[in-house]
Parts: C-alpha cells; structure tokens; sequence
C-alpha cells in the first residue's frame, strides 16, 4: 500500500475518532467487545483496513470467536485498528449515533476505494485471518540449480 492511500484512510480513522469522542460515549474497559462470540457479534472491515491491520502481524489462528489482537485483555493493535473497533463502544446512551458515524465512515472508506481503484471488500476478521494464515504457510519456491558439463 503505497503512503498517500495509508494516509487516506489513517485520516478516515482520525476523523471517526473525533466523531466519536464528540459523544463522549463511555468504555468500561471490559474487553467483551472483542470476544465476537460471546457477546454475539462479528468485527467487519474492508481490505484497506485488513491490509494495515495484518502489517507485520504474526498470525496464529483464524477464529470467529474472538480478535487475536487482544492479549492480556489490551488492544495490541490500537493505532491500525479498524472502523469497526474504533466506533463500537457498548454505552446505550451511545446506541443511536454509532451506526450514523460508522455508516458515514464507511462510505468514506468506500469512496477512497473507488477513488485509487481498488475494489470494495467487506468481509469478517476471521477470513482476512484465514487468507493470511494460507499466505503464510506457503513455503517459499526452493530453486535447484544443476550444473550441466
């Protein structure tokens, strides 16, 4: 991903981060959010995103349960997290402006797609997870040269 895109959306984020705190919506810090299955949701975000988010990570397991990011009960992904991440907080007196300020990111999101040519994917963590994992566990081509007399 070339720096103006990165830039692109890491302005997305700080924009959605604004947005956010101007609703001074309340975190308890419990970390539920990011055990998708138990608190019975899925995290979702577009290949931009998975591709800032997968940077550099190591990653060891696809589960839908839950972010692999979270360690010891801490984001360990804070600066690239996603959208998603970013304007889910579980305060009911923020419930009704979380789907507006996400919609309204997302269709940002959207737009720096159409604008650098790269197609819309939106799809659940566990599957980005997934492909990486398979990218991974490709092992490198080995060349074997022989020595022709």
């Amino acid at each position: 991903m070339d720096q103006v895109l990165r830039d692109r959306i890491f302005e997305v984020y700080r924009q959605a981060d604004e947005a956010v705190a101007a609703q001074k919506p309340i975190c308890q810090k419990s970390g539920k959010c990011c055990h998708f299955t138990d608190y019975g949701h899925t995290l979702f975000l577009n290949d931009m995103e998975a591709e800032i988010l997968l940077e550099g990570a190591v990653v060891k397991s696809a589960s839908k349960d839950g972010c692999p990011f979270q360690i010891d009960g801490l984001c360990t992904a804070r600066d690239q997290r996603p959208l998603g991440c970013r304007v889910y907080f579980c305060d009911v007196n923020y419930a009704e402006a979380m789907p507006l300020i996400a919609e309204q990111y997302h269709q940002e999101m959207k737009r720096i797609c159409d604008e650098f040519g790269r197609p819309w994917r939106y799809a659940p963590l566990h599957e980005f997870l997934a492909e990486r994992l398979e990218v991974d566990a490709v092992p490198e081509p080995r060349i074997s040269l022989e020595i022709i007399k």
